[in-house]
């Protein structure tokens, strides 16, 4: 079942690690081992830990752990910049317990931090003389030279160094040297020292995923201290947004990290693939995570006395040993188009779990066999992402199958379906292309009135939404606030044992087939604009109401919706009168959770079939390494999509703090969205321009949904302020 968090041994062992970084790897200390980016007392001092034989056998001297037991020790490393070549000389540990006995001596001279022992990351057969991380302090390194693995003992005069970006001990050093000693030719040792590059990626991967938090704190810490223009800098969205956006990319990555140890330990076919994607990324988000951090430091961030440029240039310079991280996007295509295989490293124990389980399983099969069994050609036919997509008839079917609310008690028609196998469940909606924004708002509104509604209101619109015979609309947002929703002027007026609305609502979706509305009405003019709301439910084929369809060119209709004079009894009230910013709270917490992971991959998966079938110069577009590397990209954002969906999720079952977890889902899904939707647009090109059928027209179609994605359920500006206060501790940025 589904689990974002450590066990108790790995969460006590990555804070045994972070107060060992505290302690030995401050900043005094990290400016000290400069220019040789090398600290001897950190070196021992972490042996005498145990951190070099973490993934070493027990049998060899080593602890046994596995993978992600390591990568959470490098998190910790990366956030304080542990000077020297750590990750290398873990890896090459476990190199070296796979040779035997040839690698015995080293490997114990290694684990008690009596050797500097690292590793040659491009085969010397390729790239004799190479740039090797810690190669400057190294008394060994291990390099691979064909099909044989080598010892290479430089001298110091061998040993070529240079000034560097980020004064880490690298050196550029001739690994086909005659004095070095083969250390195996044993096709096992080969795959060991294969799969070592493999892990490294994601050592280096999860270092920078930590570091890039640190950075962001410092940032965000110094945002909520520096006054200028006498207020906190923190409170500029100039500021506090970029911020915001790189906590969702980070925390992203770092969750990426993790989903790849979990596929290499389940033999997921992508598993090769996420460890290339989980580089690139993080590498990509670090650099940008630094430079934005040290922006918010202004003039004072470009000075030596202050830390955050450490984190600028190692950011750098962890993940550029091994060339251009675009490579590793390249990589990624390969691996998962072009059939190219990787040796990846025994994953050993991982506590975190991103399968749904067999509830979610069953739930999923039933709703694909329902709609295989009941959706005709005719209904195919008027098939559309929107409400556009609904057929009453139809939704009363899915409701007498007990589907269209499964997380519902059975008492109210659901399923008692816990929120996993609700979420398997509307992915199989949305593999038949049949649209969940009816249900999903419905659902939404009948919560509300479950939570707040009298029971006549129960009993009225309840019951028809439980029998399949309604659906709900929202009426929030007006032509004058916009998302701003408790900017609300609609008038709800005292009427005798009731209320009289007055006003208008405008984005609301689908009230030209609901019942109802979900609405959000001004009770007190002379109240502060969050204290004088209520909330009510609004039947919308009452008299004085009237919809006018306003059309996007998302091939989506929404309304303006009109209220003069509509008379509804105070029992349709929801919640206390002048409560309803509370009653509200609960309404936007439910919908700020939103993700578009599964249209995100129906769009992949139209992209890749739409590249397998087009010819361009007489070859499947496919084929093409450029190709496969535009699509490895939308397959990393879709992976981050999905993690960041899955663990606010999570959280919400498990009653976790709010820290922002579903703002972010939202945030990176829709902006992932927007972005991946206009690139495959014109990977596509121009057959994509076309909105006839096929999968050239749904690209043309998500890039046109996509738009609107990154508005409605909260702005991506409401959610970057969300995560910014919630995750990163900033001060407010709205009123």
């Amino acid at each position: 079942m589904m689990n974002f968090e450590p066990s108790d041994d790995q969460a006590m062992i990555a804070e045994t690690f972070a107060r060992f970084f505290e302690e030995n790897s401050s900043m005094a200390r990290v400016r000290a081992a400069m220019p040789s980016g090398f600290d001897p007392e950190l070196w021992r001092s972490f042996a005498e830990m145990g951190g070099f034989g973490i993934r070493v056998p027990e049998a060899q001297g080593g602890s046994g752990l596995g993978l992600f037991d390591a990568v959470l020790v490098m998190e910790e490393a990366g956030r304080s910049l542990a000077s020297g070549p750590v990750a290398e000389t873990m890896v090459a540990a476990r190199i070296l317990a796979a040779c035997g006995d040839a690698g015995a001596t080293l490997l114990g001279k290694l684990i008690v931090g009596d050797a500097v022992v690292t590793i040659a990351l491009h085969d010397a057969a390729d790239t004799p003389a190479q740039w090797v991380a810690g190669g400057a302090v190294a008394d060994t390194v291990i390099t691979r030279d064909g099909t044989a693995l080598y010892l290479v003992v430089p001298t110091a005069e061998e040993k070529q160094m240079r000034p560097n970006l980020a004064s880490t001990p690298m050196a550029r050093i001739a690994l086909d040297a005659p004095a070095r000693t083969l250390l195996s030719d044993d096709s096992g040792a080969l795959h060991a020292f294969n799969a070592g590059v493999e892990e490294w990626k994601l050592l280096i991967a999860a270092t920078l995923a930590g570091l890039s938090g640190e950075a962001l704190r410092l940032a965000s810490a110094y945002a909520s201290e520096r006054v200028q223009f006498g207020q906190l800098i923190g409170t500029f969205q100039g500021i506090s947004h970029p911020l915001g956006d790189l906590k969702a990319d980070t925390d992203g990555g770092k969750f990426l990290v993790w989903r790849a140890i979990r596929d290499i330990a389940d033999s997921v076919d992508r598993a090769g693939a996420e460890v290339s994607l989980a580089l690139w990324w993080n590498a990509r988000t670090a650099g940008r995570a630094v430079a934005q951090a040290l922006h918010t430091f202004g003039g004072y961030g470009l000075s030596t006395d202050y830390d955050i440029h450490l984190y600028n240039l190692r950011a750098k310079a962890l993940p550029l040993i091994l060339g251009d991280p675009v490579q590793l996007l390249e990589e990624a295509g390969r691996r998962l188009y072009h059939g190219e295989t990787a040796a990846l490293p025994q994953a050993g124990d991982v506590s975190v779990e991103f399968d749904f389980g067999d509830e979610a399983r069953a739930l999923a099969a039933e709703v694909d066999a329902f709609f295989e069994a009941n959706l005709t050609p005719e209904l195919r036919a008027r098939a559309h992402y929107s409400f556009d997509g609904h057929v009453p008839e139809f939704h009363k079917k899915i409701a007498e199958a007990g589907l269209h609310l499964p997380s519902w008690p059975q008492e109210y028609g659901g399923r008692d379906a816990n929120a996993y196998a609700s979420h398997a469940a509307y992915a199989a909606w949305e593999k038949h292309g049949w649209t969940t924004h009816a249900v999903g708002v419905t659902g939404l509104v009948g919560t509300m009135i479950r939570m707040f509604g009298s029971d006549e209101l129960k009993d009225e619109v309840l019951s028809r939404i439980i029998a399949g015979d309604c659906i709900c609309s929202l009426g929030f947002s007006e032509p004058a606030s916009g998302s701003d929703v408790f900017a609300a002027k609609t008038r709800a007026t005292p009427d005798g044992n009731g209320w009289r609305i007055d006003g208008q609502k405008m984005f609301t979706s689908g009230a030209n087939m609901a019942d109802y509305v979900l609405m959000l009405a001004r009770t007190d003019p002379d109240s502060a604009k969050h204290r004088g709301l209520t909330m009510f439910i609004v039947p919308l084929k009452a008299e004085g109401v009237e919809i006018q369809p306003v059309y996007t060119f998302q091939d989506e209709r929404t309304n303006i919706t009109f209220y003069d004079g509509v008379r509804i009894p105070d029992s349709w009230r929801l919640g206390g009168v002048n409560d309803g910013a509370r009653v509200m709270s609960q309404a936007l917490g439910m919908e700020h959770g939103a993700s578009w992971d599964k249209t995100q991959w129906h769009m992949l998966r139209e992209a890749e079939t739409f590249c397998r079938d087009t010819i361009r110069r007489g070859v499947a577009m496919i084929e093409d390494d450029k190709v496969a590397t535009r699509l490895a990209r939308v397959v990393g954002h879709n992976l981050i999509t999905e993690m960041l969906g899955w663990r606010a999720m999570w959280a919400a079952v498990e009653a976790k703090p709010h820290q922002g977890q579903g703002s972010m889902g939202k945030l990176f899904s829709s902006e992932a969205f927007l972005h991946d939707s206009a690139d495959l647009l014109d990977l596509c090109a121009p057959e994509s321009l076309t909105e006839t059928t096929g999968p050239a027209a749904y690209i043309n179609l998500s890039y046109r949904h996509a738009q609107g994605t990154t508005i409605y359920g909260g702005t991506s500006e409401v959610h970057r302020s969300v995560v910014a206060e919630r995750a990163l501790n900033l001060p407010r940025t709205r009123a």
